[in-house]
């Protein structure tokens, strides 16, 4: 017999599925308008659940063809082994030419310097502006969203950048209706964000419902952990604990994933994808709020490095 009960959670499915839909039509027609209005598009793949959400839904703009433009990840080299394996395997099995932007490699040719002790994450702009610059690269789309950060939360959709690599939020294009202008002067380029509309829960719901396979570090699993600035990270390579910093296995997961010395996890019990869900359906934090310590510097950390060219 079906009670008002099934009848409210099969409404409240629907709603929510066709909230879904909205967004991948949505994000879908973004992506083909950068590749009717651009000339050497790039994504940006790190294998990250955004980025691999992403990924998804420009197979889906472009079927039956192959995704028609390169990927690219700005690599600190202090990455997670499970994610960087993911986001080699994705690129192979779809035949997409990666492009990586070391930014050890710009450390090596004296572009950038590195402070010991210190994440390689704020050193990611100069390698990104390079690697742009060199591939001719006149549209970045990348898979920030607005409920991210307060920054974030200022950009357009389209989000033009200077001839330096600039971010201007005070000189911003309006986009009405799902209009976007896309046109740039010589040696501008303009950052595409096709998931500024979604939200975390948005991303595990779809990838719950598209079966979508994420890097195992986003569900929880035992690891050895350390304390360290409010943060709970990883025993790696890159981090190493520091006398007085006692490791310990915990059971934990990532929300969001990046260069191991500025990414915490949190400690957690959701091993599946509902579980994930039910988890984040009741966070307050974002994820990038909960556990990215470059983030967390100062209320403007994001927006100026944003200005200089960080995507």
């Amino acid at each position: 017999m079906t009670t008002i009960s099934d009848l409210h959670l099969e409404h409240l499915t629907d709603a929510r599925d066709a909230a879904l839909t909205a967004l991948e039509d949505e994000s879908i027609h973004i992506l083909r308008e950068v590749v009717g209005s651009f000339e050497r598009p790039v994504l940006l793949f790190s294998g990250g659940k955004d980025s691999i959400v992403m990924l998804r839904l420009a197979e889906k703009a472009f079927s039956p063809g192959r995704i028609p433009f390169p990927v690219m990840h700005v690599d600190t080299g202090h990455n997670f082994p499970e994610v960087i394996e993911f986001r080699d395997r994705r690129a192979a099995e779809l035949g997409l030419d990666l492009v990586v932007a070391s930014v050890q490699d710009a450390i090596d040719r004296g572009r950038i310097t590195e402070r010991p002790g210190q994440s390689r994450n704020p050193l990611q702009t100069v390698p990104l502006l390079d690697a742009i610059t060199d591939n001719r690269f006149d549209a970045v789309l990348g898979g920030a969203r607005r409920d991210e950060e307060k920054a974030r939360a200022k950009e357009r959709v389209f989000s033009i950048r200077d001839e330096f690599g600039q971010w201007d939020p005070r000189n911003q294009r309006p986009e009405l209706w799902d209009l976007y202008n896309g046109r740039i002067a010589p040696g501008e380029h303009v950052r595409i964000f096709p998931l500024s509309n979604w939200t975390e829960l948005d991303i595990w719901r779809y990838i719950a419902r598209d079966g979508i396979e994420v890097p195992s570090i986003y569900y929880a699993h035992e690891r050895e952990v350390f304390d360290r600035d409010g943060m709970v990270l990883a025993v790696t390579p890159f981090t190493p604990p520091r006398d007085g910093e006692q490791v310990r296995v915990e059971t934990v997961r990532y929300r969001t994933v990046g260069d191991a010395t500025c990414t915490g996890a949190v400690r957690s019990t959701a091993r599946t994808v509902d579980e994930v869900i039910a988890e984040t359906a009741t966070s307050r934090l974002t994820e990038r709020g909960a556990t990215r310590a470059d983030d967390r510097a100062s209320e403007a950390a994001m927006e100026d490095r944003k200005r200089e060219g960080y995507f």
